[in-house]
């Protein structure tokens, strides 16, 4: 009966386990912590957003994977998770943006879409019929201003954060982002910090499997092209694996020179 009564608070999505835990939300959390990671900077000229956007095949075109969107001019989103289910979040996030523009004649807040966002979330956590989203987004712009980052996760819960991190090796990404994170960061320094702060988890990746964007009150919504990530790639600190290799192939000819001298000293 134990086990029954277990199996019936984990199919449901609505309903608190005696110790007051709802399981499906932390499924779909899970879901989230196996995606690929996502890190927001706050800086003082803007907000920063790289995320991990590495093919999962040669034969699959870079392009298609999306992981950062603008939702305003001065507005854009990272996520992690459940590809289908952040779309649906952005879409939302995107119409509600429009919206505001439209019935009020001015950018919605960053803090206001956040909650507006985090609000619906939150109703997939309590009604029937329906499941928690498998997605995290990350939320930065331009408040007044001034540059606003939030988190909101499954559970529909909106952070503010100075920098942060969704999806897969939030352990290490953050524990490098709370050690290298200070005040009066500039906006590249903060690129550098996104790109060192993924390299802690994984260091196996080169520039054009990121995907970095930058929202300032100037330029507004802005995705980095490849050619500036790979500078930023050099300038944290990281070196390209091409570069590796070829220094690879120079020591393994100088291993070769040296065995063939040893053989023909035998």
């Amino acid at each position: 009966m134990g086990g029954n009564d277990q199996q019936a608070y984990d199919r449901g999505t609505s309903l608190f386990s005696p110790d007051g835990r709802i399981y499906q939300v932390e499924y779909a959390r899970e879901a989230v912590s196996r995606g690929a990671p996502s890190v927001g900077v706050r800086t003082a000229d803007g907000v920063v957003f790289v995320a991990m956007s590495r093919a999962s095949s040669t034969l699959m075109e870079a392009e298609s994977i999306e992981k950062l969107h603008k939702l305003d001019d001065h507005l854009g989103t990272a996520s992690a998770g459940h590809v289908a289910d952040a779309r649906q979040l952005i879409d939302l996030a995107r119409r509600q943006s429009q919206g505001n523009r439209l019935r009020y004649g001015e950018p919605v807040g960053v803090e206001t879409l956040t909650k507006f966002v985090t609000d619906h979330i939150q109703e997939n956590t309590q009604r029937g019929g329906t499941r928690p989203y498998g997605a995290a987004l990350l939320i930065g712009g331009i408040d007044n201003g001034e540059p606003r980052l939030f988190a909101a996760d499954p559970s529909g819960t909106p952070n503010e954060w100075k920098a942060t991190v969704i999806g897969g090796g939030r352990q290490d990404i953050q524990g490098h982002l709370e050690e290298e994170w200070t005040e009066g960061l500039s906006l590249d320094a903060g690129v550098e910090l996104g790109i060192a702060a993924l390299a802690a988890h994984d260091d196996e990746f080169e520039p054009e499997d990121l995907a970095v964007a930058t929202v300032t009150e100037a330029d507004g919504y802005r995705t980095l092209p490849v050619e500036e990530i790979a500078e930023a790639f050099e300038a944290a600190g990281l070196t390209v694996g091409d570069e590796d290799e070829e220094g690879d192939d120079a020591d393994a000819g100088e291993a070769d020179a040296d065995t063939d001298d040893t053989d023909d000293e035998e």
